[in-house]
């Protein structure tokens, strides 16, 4: 470990290799933590006066995407571009007083604050669902003696579709949008990454409750994500799966039985590397538990509202995200 950096309580830590990293530069301000270690790649620095320049405020000034599209432009190099500490001494801001520097850290801080406690409260409800899905659906469940009114069955029983979306054609001027693979994370869709595009002839739009599949792709094949507000114009592309259950009651029963199947479709996948491919036909003949109407709509009664709640929150937080980027431009003017 002799080759690790030792980083001090807001003290700031940054790669200057940009040619890898996207559209961002690696850079962080410790803020949790008394100390922390860091690999010898990265370069710690410090504010020299507090008085003057609060860490905290230049952290901000380093989120803003204008900051990133600056790294990137003075980056240099052939093989390997890097952003030098030569460079990022050279970067200019305005300073404000300390004060009005105090009052905007405290601002953003405050909404981040919100978000993480939204942030807790979604993982704690998700926790709740899963948790009842097993206690109703799982623990104690035989498969070889089911209780009377269940069955087995396959997926495909349960839906009304299991489809593969149309390649787009996207289109700024379209009123429609397009779910990718990049709006399916975490068992949710976020629609600020969706596309304008013109849908074609035989597109399906979305509906509340859908489930979406990633169908492709290292990395994001086998996100399942779910759909729990009322989708407008809303479809998805050719590397995605739709599964759309027959009765609004098995909603929430089919949503939570493929959240956790994501690591069984990777598996099951075809194809070589970084061309693997999730088809429907593999999708449909999944085996799965077939309980009676009385346990799906008791399960559905409960799960629901936790799900929209959960949906409320996110939307929120998309809310107080943009609040921040605002907050973010403010500081350029």
């Amino acid at each position: 470990m002799s080759s690790y950096k030792v980083v001090k309580f807001r003290q700031f830590v940054y790669i200057e290799d940009t040619s890898r990293r996207g559209d961002k530069i690696a850079i962080a301000l410790l803020q949790d933590f008394k100390e922390a270690i860091v690999s010898s790649i990265y370069t710690v620095f410090e504010v020299k006066n507090q008085d003057e320049l609060l860490p905290e405020y230049l952290m901000m000034w380093f989120r803003r995407p204008e900051f990133d599209r600056y790294a990137r432009f003075k980056s240099h190099g052939s093989a390997r571009e890097i952003f030098s500490w030569e460079e990022m001494c050279d970067v200019f801001l305005p300073i404000p007083p300390i004060e009005q520097q105090r009052k905007i850290v405290a601002e953003y801080e405050a909404v981040s604050r919100r978000i993480r406690l939204n942030e807790q409260m979604i993982a704690r409800l998700e926790e709740t669902a899963q948790a009842l899905y097993h206690k109703m659906f799982v623990d104690g469940i035989d498969k070889e003696n089911l209780p009377e009114g269940w069955r087995m069955g396959t997926l495909e029983v349960l839906c009304e579709s299991i489809i593969a979306g149309t390649i787009p054609i996207y289109s700024d001027s379209s009123q429609y949008l397009v779910l990718g693979q990049k709006c399916n994370y975490n068992g949710y869709i976020d629609l600020s990454k969706a596309r304008r595009h013109i849908p074609k002839a035989n597109s399906t739009l979305l509906q509340f409750g859908d489930i979406l599949v990633n169908s492709t792709g290292e990395g994001t094949l086998g996100r399942v994500g779910q759909i729990y507000f009322q989708p407008q114009n809303l479809t998805f592309d050719s590397n995605m799966t739709m599964i759309r259950v027959k009765e609004e009651y098995m909603i929430e029963y089919v949503g939570c039985y493929l959240l956790q199947k994501k690591d069984l479709f990777v598996n099951m996948s075809q194809g070589s590397t970084n061309q693997t491919r999730l088809y429907c036909s593999m999708i449909r003949p999944l085996e799965i538990i077939i309980p009676d109407y009385n346990a799906l709509n008791a399960y559905s009664k409960s799960c629901r509202p936790i799900k929209l709640f959960i949906e409320q929150k996110r939307q929120e937080n998309n809310k107080l995200q943009e609040l921040q980027s605002l907050q973010l431009v403010k500081m350029g003017h």
